[in-house]
């Protein structure tokens, strides 16, 4: 008789193995090992080889017949910029994210604003019951009759009744809770979020549902279970933003249907969530006028230009090895950039501590806004404030030189679009940018000319 093979997985990522292990290999977690029962499946040799007479045979591309995607439009111009200009018909999407952060009450807002246009919604929890549904939906406003709810966790019994029903948009809230008899172990479990979320993709393609699927996330800020959940879905966003903090950011990692790196900006009210049309504004309010340290940048995110704000602090130091933070952007990259203004500009800031912090809670990686941070510091140290309606991006290198970025052309209009008046950039970037009348543009070669410029 054959016995059934153990497998142990990881709860925090899902990462499976076939001993127990005390840390895992992939989040570095320990003690995050379950053992979960594998049973030994009958062979593929019988009936499975069998069942078909005719194989399937390969076509040429071009017999494919090719036509415009359909897309249903979900009433936020935020979310359908995410997803590449609205929902795919019989597309799978994940949203990720941390708890509390506002998935389930963006989805829902989603699906009252497609069942207002007249489609038929089915909205799927195995986490909430149906009057804590409904008092989340009176909350958000008017709901249309399309709009059916499904609490239930039994993935046979949602497949019936999806494919029942047929509509067009379907939404699992969450993975997680999702479990087939088919499958021996616990829900949560690698093999059953696999399993579901495969059942899930069948009812797509083979019925063309639109089909939402909400996935926890793990400490690392990833979805939690098998890596290739994310390969077997069509589209991918997550939803982040600090709790304390009043704006969301949906942020699409993988679309087979447009681009990637897209952005849409929520501001979390108790009525729901509510689009922020213009977020270079919201992340520039408040801010302190003719302050040292202070210098304003343009961040790309996807084919978004986003103003922001670089706060720089930098004080003498009591103790023998300096201070060094960094809030919303890369520590180590700060530590890089002040040993080259150092090195290049003359400046000595060895010590000094110095505190870097990007305004509004906004994570900001790219090498764009190497300069600003650079002016920042230098404006902190001689205690100088750079104009407040001037702008500076730039990558900056080694040797001390202002490397040219993507889409300056783009931050450049941004930056006119907001009434600021004089714009840092590459010198190398001038001829794409070219002449402009509503906005002074001046090129810096190298961080000494860019400091000596203002500070």
């Amino acid at each position: 008789m054959a016995k059934n093979t153990k497998l142990f997985f990881c709860g925090e990522c899902g990462y499976e193995s076939s001993k127990w292990l005390g840390q895992c290999p992939s989040c570095k977690q320990w003690n995050t090992f379950t053992e979960a029962p594998v049973p030994l499946r009958a062979s593929g040799h019988g009936a499975k080889a069998s069942f078909k007479n005719e194989r399937v045979k390969p076509v040429s591309v071009p017999q494919i017949e090719s036509g415009e995607e359909q897309r249903v439009t979900t009433g936020f111009k935020e979310f359908d910029r995410v997803l590449g200009g609205g929902i795919v018909k019989g597309s799978l999407t994940l949203i990720g994210g941390d708890p509390g952060i506002g998935k389930s009450t963006l989805v829902l807002q989603v699906c009252i604003g497609v069942a207002k246009q007249g489609k038929c919604v089915l909205y799927i929890s195995g986490e909430e019951s149906l009057r804590q549904i409904k008092l989340r939906a009176d909350r958000l406003g008017e709901v249309p009759d399309s709009l059916k709810i499904l609490c239930e966790t039994d993935i046979d019994e949602i497949e019936a009744v999806a494919r029942q029903l047929k509509p067009d948009l379907m939404v699992t809230d969450s993975i997680q809770t999702m479990y087939s008899g088919d499958v021996d172990s616990a829900p949560g479990s690698p093999g059953q979020v696999r399993e579901s979320t495969m059942r899930l993709l069948r009812i797509a393609k083979e019925e063309s549902v639109s089909a939402f699927i909400i996935g926890h996330v793990t400490k690392e800020g990833v979805v939690a279970g098998p890596r290739m959940l994310e390969h077997m879905v069509d589209t991918v966003i997550y939803l982040e933003g600090e709790k304390n903090a009043g704006y969301r950011i949906l942020r699409g990692v993988k679309n087979r249907f447009g681009a990637t790196n897209e952005v849409g900006i929520f501001e979390m009210l108790s009525s729901g969530m509510v689009e922020v049309p213009n977020p270079s504004a919201y992340m520039l309010s408040g801010r302190a006028p003719e302050a040292p340290g202070s210098v304003i940048t343009c961040l790309m995110e996807g084919s978004r230009p986003i103003m922001m704000e670089i706060q720089a602090l930098v004080t003498s130091s009591d103790f023998g090895i300096p201070r060094r933070t960094a809030s919303g952007t890369d520590y180590n990259r700060v530590n890089l950039l002040m040993a080259v203004m150092e090195k290049r500009s003359g400046l000595r800031l060895s010590g000094h501590d110095a505190y870097v912090n990007v305004a509004g809670g906004l994570k900001a990686n790219e090498p764009a806004i190497d300069l600003a941070i650079v002016m920042a510091l230098a404006g902190s140290f001689k205690n100088k404030e750079v104009p407040a309606d001037t702008v500076c991006f730039g990558e900056v290198g080694l040797s001390g030189e202002v490397r040219a970025v993507t889409k300056a052309k783009e931050r450049v209009s941004e930056a006119a679009k907001l009434n600021f008046r004089e714009c840092i950039v590459p010198k190398v970037c001038l001829e794409q940018i070219g002449k402009r009348d509503d906005i002074k543009i001046t090129g810096v070669s190298d961080i000494r000319e860019a400091i000596d410029f203002f500070v």
